[in-house]
This record gives C-alpha cells, structure tokens and sequence, in this order.
C-alpha cells in the first residue's frame, strides 16, 4: 500500500531551518507520508510529524540500509578526525581537504542508506525526494540505493577531487535515475557547468504554508522583547555563515544617526561583534541565540518593522530568510548580492535594496526603516518570489518522480 510522498531528510536532526520547516509542512499536506530521518530528528519537528499523521523512520530498515550507513558512520569519524589532524596550513592542501572529500562519501551513504529504507518500506511510493541532497555523487546514491528519486541540491560546499571524480564517473549510470531540483537559477547553472549530464530542474525550496503575521503575533512580539509601539525593529536571523556580510552590517551601525532596536537570532554567532554592537550609543541589542524553532522565529520577525539579509556579490543560493519575510508579511532590507532576486523585487514598495557591500547605503535604508516603516508584504509576494503552496509543491514532485521513473523527456 502506498501512500505517496517519500520525504528523506538527513538534517532533521538540526534545530531550525528551512529545511526541517519545509519538510514538516509538505508532510502536513499529504497525511500517510513517510519521512525518514537518518540521523534522527528534532523533537519539536517530530511531534508536528505525528500531529500530520506521517511516518517517522529514524533507524535503517533491512540488512542494506544498516551496512550502508554504518559504513557512513564509520567514514564520518575519519573525516572528524581529519579535520582535527589536519587543520594547520601547514599541511598540503590535499591533506587538508580530504577528510571533506570524505564527507561528501558519507553524505551519499547516508542517502543510499534512506533510499533503500525506502525500498523497503514503500517500494510504489509516488515521490521520493532527498530534501537537503550532497553536491556531489548523485548517481553513486541511486546506485547503491536502488532507487530512483528527486534530489533537492542547495549549494556546492565541497567540489569534488580526484578520487571522489573517479568514484562520480564510475556510477554515471545512476544518474538517469536521478533528477536535481536546484533552487535557483544561479545554482542550476553553476551545477550545470560540474554535471552536464544530469537531469534538472529549477524550483523554490521554501514553501507557503498560507501563515502570515497577524496583528495579535506583532503585539505579541514587541511585548517579547519590551520594546515600545513606536520605536523602530530591525531582525537579524540565521546563523552568520560566511556567504553572509556581517562586516558590512557591521559597519553600517556604526553609522546609525537615530536609535533602532536589532533582534538577533540564530547559530552561530561572533560574540565579540556583539560586544561591540551592544556598546553603540543608537543601538539597543536583542539576541536570541542558538538554533531557533519556527514559534520563536516568527515571535522575531512579529516583533520586527523589517528583515534584514545582507550577503557577498554573487551568492546565489535561495534566501531562506527572504522567503520567510515574505510568505509572513515582513518588509526585507536585502543587498543586491543576487541580480536575479533583485529583479524580482524591483518596485517593490516593502523591499528596500542596498549595493552589496556599501555600508553607507545599508545604514541609509536603516534610517528610511526608522523614520518610516516600509509597507508589509500583500499576498501576492511568495509568488513573486517563485513560492508555491505545499499542496503545489507535492504536485509538483509527484509529476516530476513519475517522469523519472518512466524515463519520459524532463523539462
């Protein structure tokens, strides 16, 4: 007996994100899916997951999907060890990413591992889909899983070396079993260049779940972090990866003329930079550290005038945080690292943009938030940002695992 969607996930166990939201939520729009979680799932996910009626599979089923992952396991504690012997520069720089060449085999026995899982638990499924796919090795996982399916791929962390090359060569059979979902365009094509032979599309990550803020959630969040009705938010959400321009952020407070409340939240932060924003005359600091569930995070964006994303020219990969201000009714202060995003937010009276890296230009668009907050977001914005529904998005992904199954053209 089927029940439709097969969702694979390997970080449900991670607290936060897009990633854990969007699986939970496409659950929700299809009661009976499975989900499995190989390396285990956050609690609070886990308790939405039966309130959706869905299956939850945290542990290999059948000899296969144990052997493969333990052999994953295994392969995670050399790169952990690796990664310690070999952190000094001192090292030859092969030395130095092998054990991150080493991750990308264990990502894809891990995958394997949930694929056969899948096999064997629901071999007529109508979607099976990797949520938070590797980079690399697409077809050695559908090999060693035994499964066709849809991978979401995010970003390249890790470009492949020799030895991986090789091992993604000899299984390039398996990729006609496999199709990518790349959630830009940006991506797509930078993928494209790596693996011309692979199957593709592009399509948004992040889904609608039809949640805005409402007006009691906006109180409710100012009263959160005591900040008075008037006075001017900005938040700051996510962890400060390096795709992100803390340096410009930085800069730009230091340029503050009148007093702004900031909320951050997320994982991880550099405490030392927010000693020294605590430390600024107009600036009063609200944090929320740690990995942030999904009521927090909309108690932070409710309590906020608008969201602030800033990151390095060229970043391309989906915004999770624009996203999340747009399908909740927030104003975005973003920087213009994406050309094809800031297309799509062109005339947009809640979208304020500033030239990526110019402090000057952010700190200006902060006083534009104080003086006079932007319009929030209408209905229309998750669309004009290529966000479906969740009922959309299972459509979608069961059309398009028939296609891969059937070996018919893919668009």
């Amino acid at each position: 007996m089927t029940h439709g969607l097969v969702l694979i996930e390997p970080y449900a166990d991670r607290l936060g994100g897009h990633h854990q939201r969007t699986l939970v939520v496409l659950a929700q729009a299809r009661p009976g899916t499975l989900v499995i979680a190989p390396n285990g799932i956050a609690r609070g996910a886990a308790g939405f997951l039966r309130e959706a009626r869905a299956r939850l599979v945290t542990a290999p089923v059948g000899r296969p999907a144990a052997g493969l992952l333990g052999a994953a396991r295994l392969a995670a504690g050399l790169s952990s060890a690796g990664q310690r012997i070999f952190r000094s520069r001192r090292w030859p720089r092969v030395l130095r990413r092998m054990p991150h060449q080493i991750t990308l085999v264990v990502r894809c026995l891990t995958e394997a591992s949930a694929l056969r899982t899948a096999r064997r638990l629901e071999s007529d499924a109508k979607a099976v889909v990797i949520l938070t796919a590797n980079e690399a090795l697409h077809g050695a996982a559908a090999l060693l899983g035994g499964l066709p399916h849809l991978r979401f791929v995010h970003e390249a962390v890790t470009t492949e070396d020799a030895v991986v090359r090789l091992i993604g060569r000899l299984a390039r059979r398996g990729e006609k079993k496999v199709l990518a979902v790349y959630p830009t365009q940006a991506v797509g094509d930078q993928f494209a260049a790596v693996f011309p032979d692979l199957s593709a599309v592009v399509r948004a990550f992040a889904v609608d779940d039809g949640r805005p803020l409402t007006d009691a959630e906006r109180d409710g969040g100012r009263i959160a972090f005591d900040i008075l009705g008037p006075e001017a938010v900005v938040c700051l959400v996510g962890g400060w990866w390096p795709y992100k321009d803390i340096a410009v952020i930085d800069a730009a407070l230091a340029r503050l003329k009148e007093p702004l409340h900031l909320v951050v939240a997320g994982c991880p932060l550099d405490e030392a930079v927010l000693e020294r924003w605590r430390a600024l005359p107009k600036l009063r600091l609200h944090t929320v550290p740690g990995p942030v569930a999904e009521p927090v995070l909309r108690v932070v964006y409710a309590a906020a005038d608008a969201a602030l994303v800033a990151r390095h020219p060229g970043v391309g990969k989906e915004s999770g945080l624009v996203m999340d201000a747009a399908r909740l009714g927030v104003p975005l202060i973003v920087s213009d690292h994406d050309p094809s995003l800031t297309a799509c937010l062109r005339g947009q009276s809640w979208a304020l943009t500033f030239r990526a890296g110019d402090p000057d230009g952010l700190a200006d668009a902060l006083h534009t938030v104080v003086r006079q907050p932007p319009e929030r977001p209408g209905a229309e914005a998750p669309g004009l940002l290529g966000m479906w529904t969740a009922a959309e998005q299972a459509d979608f992904l069961t059309r398009t695992f028939a296609s891969v199954r059937t070996q018919e053209p893919r668009c």
